[in-house]
């Protein structure tokens, strides 16, 4: 029996270096349900900045009456969110890389919802202006920080296809934006609250819908940890190897044993990062706080980093000044292409459809329940359909780019859609089918994907050290062209129609020329099999 007993072979038990590289352990913790689980709940992050910053453009036709906006006052409405981003995501990226990502996105969030909600109880235009501002300022913190926080928990192989996977479940998270709204906005209900002397139309529920994902993703990540890239560059080793071992066990279910890592190898940028901490712990008092912010800002406006910084702030300002800020107006406008063809007129073309539809906001009246003919309360459905399908244009879209990213590449992917996104917004000028010119407006939106694809590239571009910043910055020139793009469809639209798409098509394709000076752009991540680690002993 005994000689049995020891014929047996023993249990196959993982064995693994005690002394690895960061990307190595992560690739040691191996890619399984925590990484799914991290994806989706950033994913639904990004949807919750969309549904802060683009949802107002399925109230604004609805609600100029009860607020008595103009158009140049639905332009302001459209791009102040963008406007508390870009006052705000200077403070969050010094926060998130000096404090931690975690600390940053959490509370923002649930700041976030609270602000939405208030704000779907105004009834003065000032007021609903401020709030928004104040849920664009709070939002900045997660919208910028999540890349860098999901980014951390993957090694390079990994990390862009993170992104971009993040990046689908945004995708599908914006396909029910215009399915809640069309749910919500267009039922006939209201009814009087006397404390606050406001009608409460759908509308009004719509926003505070809007808020939702934020206060449930907030939720959700007060049990994932701190970017353990982080903690570790803070010189809390012990904790950042404890989170990789917890993703480990997570991952394999724990079915295999716990990793044996005794302690990671410090890279340059750890190194970097560690001795510009030491010297930071030095500073004291509000001088000391400038001198922080400083410091991990100024650098990105320097050599080697002050060309990578242009490039993609450029980029960023491009992208968001025609995927929001054409965006703001697209119900709008479709919603007025409709209204001219049931008149009967079908061969004009988008722009000739907006001057024949415009309103006059003198003749309205100003008591906010005695709303005139003129007024919509309700979205055409046509106007629904096509943010449907623009939206699971965008699912499908990065489902495909998150497939062939490490094989193509990322500067094919920036051409091929810049160039193209470009030409439809200089084609639509000229049609005078209004179906084909709105297929050819969702083509022109679709720009966005190039967000996330310029965020992959700004993430391996930039140390740990000032990653989060430089996302930040990027982002915050990003959501600059956003509020340009808003007002100048504000200020243009009513007269000069066809200058706002010259102006968004022509950008594009700068931006698609100006792609081919990114550095290592032409460098692509191989996908190579895993080595396993035994063979590395």
């Amino acid at each position: 029996m005994e000689s049995t007993i020891e014929s047996l072979p023993e249990p196959k038990r993982a064995t693994y270096p005690r002394h690895v590289t960061f990307d190595d352990a992560l690739s040691m913790a191996k890619f399984g349900m925590f990484n799914y689980i991290i994806i989706i709940i950033s994913g639904t992050i990004l949807a919750c900045v969309l549904l802060e910053t683009l949802g107002i453009s399925y109230v604004i036709p609805v609600a100029e009456c009860d607020l008595l906006l103009t158009t140049k006052e639905k332009g302001v409405l459209s791009a102040v969110s963008f406007a508390g981003i870009i006052a705000s995501s200077h403070l969050w990226g010094f926060l998130a890389d000096t404090r931690g990502r975690k600390k940053v996105i959490v509370p923002t969030l649930f700041l976030t919802f609270t602000a939405t909600v208030i704000s779907s109880f105004t009834t003065n235009f000032w007021i609903i202006a401020l709030l928004r501002f104040l849920a664009g300022f709070f939002i900045s913190g997660s919208s910028a920080t999540i890349y860098a926080y999901l980014g951390e928990f993957h090694n390079k192989r990994d990390g862009s296809r993170a992104i971009m996977g993040a990046s689908f479940v945004f995708g599908v998270g914006c396909l029910m934006l215009p399915g809640i709204a069309f749910l919500v906005i267009n039922q006939e209900w209201e009814f009087f609250i006397p404390i606050l002397n406001i009608v409460y139309r759908p509308w009004r529920l719509f926003l505070a819908v809007c808020g939702l994902p934020s206060l449930v993703c907030a939720l959700a990540l007060l049990k994932i940890p701190e970017s353990p890239k982080f903690t570790f560059v803070q010189g809390n080793a012990e904790r950042s190897i404890e989170t990789i071992k917890w993703m480990h066990k997570l991952n394999t279910r724990g079915k295999e044993s716990a990793l044996q890592i005794a302690s990671i190898l410090e890279e340059a940028d750890v190194l970097q990062t560690k001795k510009k901490d030491d010297e930071d712990k030095n500073t004291k008092g509000f001088i000391g706080l400038m001198k922080l912010i400083w410091n991990q800002t100024a650098p990105l406006f320097m050599r080697p980093y002050l060309n990578k910084t242009t490039i993609i702030c450029v980029l960023q300002f491009g992208i968001y000044l025609s995927s929001n800020g054409m965006y703001m107006f697209f119900p709008d406008i479709l919603n007025r292409a409709a209204e001219l063809q049931d008149t009967g007129v079908n061969r004009t073309t988008l722009c000739n459809a907006v001057y024949a539809t415009r309103i006059d906001i003198s003749v309205l009246t100003h008591n906010a329940t005695d709303i005139t003919p003129e007024c919509n309360q309700k979205l055409d459905i046509i106007a629904y359909e096509h943010s449907f399908i623009l939206e699971l244009m965008y699912a499908l879209g990065f489902a495909v780019i998150g497939l062939i990213i490490n094989a193509v590449g990322k500067l094919p992917i920036l051409v091929f859609v810049f160039v193209c996104c470009g030409l439809c917004g200089i084609l639509i000028i000229f049609i005078d089918i209004p179906l084909l010119a709105m297929w050819l407006y969702l083509v022109l939106l679709t720009c966005g994907y190039c967000i996330s694809v310029v965020n992959a590239v700004t993430v391996d571009l930039f140390p740990t050290n000032l990653r989060a910043m430089a996302v930040c910055i990027s982002l915050m020139f990003g959501r600059l062209g956003s509020v340009v793009g808003a007002n100048m469809v504000g200020i243009l639209l009513d007269q000069q129609c066809e200058l706002t798409f010259w102006i968004s098509g022509v950008s594009l394709i700068g931006c698609g020329v100006l792609s081919f000076f990114i550095p290592n752009i032409y460098k692509r991540e191989t996908v190579e099999p895993r080595v396993s680690v035994s063979s590395r002993l």
